[in-house]
């Protein structure tokens, strides 16, 4: 009879404990909140409006739910660059944003605490175009001509500078005009100026309006693409955010190495306004694939050796007044974090 009771009794229990897991259950598929926390919100501040398909990464992240699977809610705020950015960031105005893996070169010796905590691929976002018609084939023909870019501040600017040392050639060689986001393509394609340096975006553009383009090797020199900026403080205090910001970004890219055509589709999707010009983004992002996102071995990683150098033509230039120890510029310890 003591045994009966006993095993009656820790079968009570036990459909009690069953019951009231099952009551939990029910209750956190009905109680939005108790399975699920509300999506984080973050600001994510870029350096240009993010319709330029030089953001389709964030754009695409956006679009196709990659942050939300993060359970993260992004509103996208345009600041006035790139260098912008990063003061925006290291003043605590924004947990993370987007400019050219150059600038905490430039920032940081002012004393602003910006890394970059991941760079979208292992080429140079900058572009050398020029006018197929002028027998241009290399970086020392540009000698005497007009170049076009963006503005005198801009890190593709310095970037060009870096190719032209390469090639032996100072910015007093030529001709060298700030003509603006737009202009900097528009007026090449006037036949304004022999060439211009700029982001793949722009050369699509000018080949879309009728200019015949040969692109230039860079001469080597080792500017950099597009990267992810975040501020000491927040690498410190938030780095499963960062980590979670940067694995559904760095997704975005990824679908663009994989299908450039199907990645166009779903960027018009996104936006729109290109509706009828899937061909122009689809050769925007072939340009990326080929020559900016490619050759990294690990998505995201920022090469030191490379920081290094970049960061040696800058002092070298006078852009900077001093160097910044390379590990202070910037952190792999987000990259390599797939899901």
């Amino acid at each position: 009879m003591t045994k009966f009771l006993a095993s009656f009794c820790s079968k009570l229990v036990l459909s009690a404990a069953v019951a009231t897991t099952l009551a939990v259950t029910v209750a956190a598929a009905l109680v939005p909140g108790i399975a699920h926390a509300a999506p984080e919100e973050v600001t994510y501040l870029l350096p240009a409006p993010p319709n330029s398909p030089a953001f389709a990464p964030w754009v695409l992240a956006q679009h196709k739910g990659y942050y939300a699977d993060e359970n993260l809610k992004i509103n996208f705020i345009v600041a006035k660059g790139g260098v912008d950015v990063a003061k925006q960031i290291g003043a605590g105005n924004a947990v993370i944003g987007g400019a050219i893996g150059d600038t905490p070169i430039v920032v940081r010796a002012n004393g602003i605490p910006v890394k970059a905590i991941a760079v979208l691929g292992a080429g140079s976002i900058t572009m050398v175009a020029a006018n197929a018609g002028e027998n241009i084939k290399s970086l020392k023909d540009l000698k005497g001509k007009t170049v076009t870019v963006m503005s005198y501040t801009d890190t593709t600017y310095y970037a060009f500078l870096g190719s032209l040392k390469t090639a032996g050639l100072s910015k007093t060689d030529l001709q060298i005009q700030a003509a603006g986001p737009a202009g900097v393509w528009q007026v090449f394609t006037a036949g304004k100026a022999s060439a211009f340096a700029g982001v793949p975006d722009w050369v699509v553009n000018s080949t879309d309006a009728g200019a015949k383009v040969e692109l230039l090797d860079n001469g080597g020199f080792k500017s950099m693409a597009q990267a992810i900026l975040a501020s000491d403080d927040t690498i410190k205090n938030k780095p499963e955010l960062l980590k979670r910001l940067v694995r559904a970004t760095l997704r975005g890219m990824q679908d663009i190495m994989k299908d450039p055509k199907a990645a166009a589709t779903d960027y018009v999707a996104a936006l729109p306004a290109y509706k009828g010009k899937e061909a122009s983004i689809e050769a925007t992002f072939e340009m990326y694939r080929k020559y900016v996102y490619a050759g990294q071995k690990t998505l995201g990683q920022i090469d030191a050796a490379r920081m290094d150098s970049v960061q040696k033509f800058y002092v070298s230039e006078g852009i900077v007044t001093k160097a910044t120890p390379v590990n202070e510029l910037f952190t792999n310890q987000f990259v390599g974090t797939a899901r």
